[in-house]
């Protein structure tokens, strides 16, 4: 019995303790509850999970629309100064020119295939409108700050020389600039440039130098970024005529790019020893060794990326387009309308009138670097009568490949070349 009755006063005895604890967590609790009038909802816990990440900067655009980024992927002397104005001078588009030319220059004298991986990270970053990016390869000098004015091109740039970083120009009047006066525009901060970057819906940036299309699938395949590829081509005979005509104005770029060489591979040689910058040669023409050798690496690859574009990888898909320069100055307002609409652009009246322009010039402009109105025609036909036959045959050795992807047809005869009544162009495999 003695043994019953104390196994009950246990069991009553902690009954009791866990009320009396029930009674003081209860206690507690009202002690510690904030007041509230009726209806109103309670207040959040004190310990709630943090909020989701936002965004990245590069992936959203004005009123949470979704941003269009675009990169036009060519080489040198392509038309691609022209082909960029169709983005420079579009109210919507937020447009840098060529600012790989800043790794570049800070890391000459660098082959062209080493300073690959800084160029990608360059542009994911600008795709993310973090421009401090350039600051990192700034060749003003220690401590120095760079700014607006300091930018590769920005004495052209439509953004730069505008409402309201400048009072030169509007953006919205479609028209090219005058790079003495945009020199005169006052310098601006970057951070000042980046807050119009994150104004645009669509990011567009022109490069000479990602020379493989590979290298770009990081950027493409990130979910953060809606990044699609313009491929600007040009018939590769006109790109050697061109570069040699401008062989003084590229001749670091054309080191650097000659030295991506592979030295294993048996190449055939140079037709013209002597390479004299100056020499006169037939038909008006001046060789020059870099200018011609920098077409093997360039085409060797224009190949890689045109192979990958035939057979296009997931990443590629539905965000690619080729376009060769012969038609867009042939047929502008054509090519004006297939390029818009593959970036989800609207074509104003006033673009196609300044394609058109830019197509319908006096003549062909002997000046390099320089945009200006020029002569279909002449454009077209300028190598055939710029080049030697030997000229012309030694690119079609390095360039045979792409050469016949994108229908440019090879010749076989001097007399061939002359005759400029016959086309070389056939419609392209891609």
């Amino acid at each position: 019995m003695k043994v019953c009755r104390r196994k009950a006063l246990a069991l009553c005895l902690g009954y009791a303790l866990l009320l009396l604890l029930a009674a003081l967590n209860l206690l507690e609790y009202k002690w510690r509850r904030e007041p509230r009038r009726c209806g109103e909802p309670p207040a959040a816990p004190r310990h709630h999970p943090p909020p989701p990440p936002p965004p990245p900067a590069g992936s959203r655009g004005p009123a949470g629309a979704r941003r269009q980024l675009v990169y036009v992927f060519t080489t040198w002397r392509s038309g691609s100064s022209f082909f960029g104005e169709l983005f420079n001078q579009n109210p919507e588009v937020f447009f840098l020119y060529e600012p790989v030319w800043h790794v570049w220059q800070k890391l000459y004298p660098g082959d062209a295939v080493s300073l690959q991986g800084a160029a990608r990270d360059m542009l994911s970053s600008l795709y993310r409108c973090d421009l401090s990016v350039f600051q990192l390869y700034s060749t003003a000098g220690a401590g120095k700050n760079l700014t607006t004015l300091g930018i590769f091109g920005a004495a052209t740039n439509k953004v730069i020389c505008s409402s309201p970083l400048c009072p030169a120009y509007r953006k919205e009047v479609v028209g090219m600039v005058d790079d003495r006066v945009c020199k005169k525009c006052p310098p601006q901060r970057l951070s000042r440039f980046q807050e119009e970057c994150h104004k645009y819906r669509t990011l567009v940036i022109k490069g000479v130098r990602v020379f493989d299309l590979a290298v770009l699938a990081p950027l493409m395949r990130d979910p953060t970024l809606d990044l699609k590829v313009i491929h600007l081509v040009r018939d590769p005979r006109a790109v050697a005529s061109s570069r040699i005509k401008s062989r003084h104005g590229l001749i670091r770029e054309s080191l650097q790019v000659v030295r991506s060489r592979d030295p294993h591979i048996h190449r055939m040689p140079f037709l013209d020893a002597g390479h004299k910058l100056g020499g006169k040669k037939e038909a008006g023409g001046g060789s020059d060794y870099h200018a011609l050798g920098a077409m093997e690496v360039i085409c060797s690859s224009m190949a890689k990326t045109l192979q990958t574009a035939l057979h296009p990888p997931d990443w590629l898909q539905g965000n690619y387009m080729a376009v060769r320069y012969e038609d867009l100055v042939v047929e502008p307002i054509k090519t004006l309308r297939q390029v818009y609409g593959f970036v989800n652009l609207a074509v104003s009246p006033e673009m196609e009138k300044f394609a058109l322009n830019m197509t319908s010039g006096p003549g062909y402009s002997s000046k390099p670097f320089v945009v200006s109105a020029r002569n279909a025609t002449q454009a077209l036909s300028a190598w055939r009568t710029a080049l030697s036959y030997q000229q012309i045959k030694q690119v079609e050795e390095y360039c045979q490949q792409p050469m016949a992807l994108l229908g440019y047809e090879r010749v076989g005869s001097p007399e061939e070349v002359k005759d400029l009544s016959r086309t070389l162009l056939r419609k392209p495999r891609l």
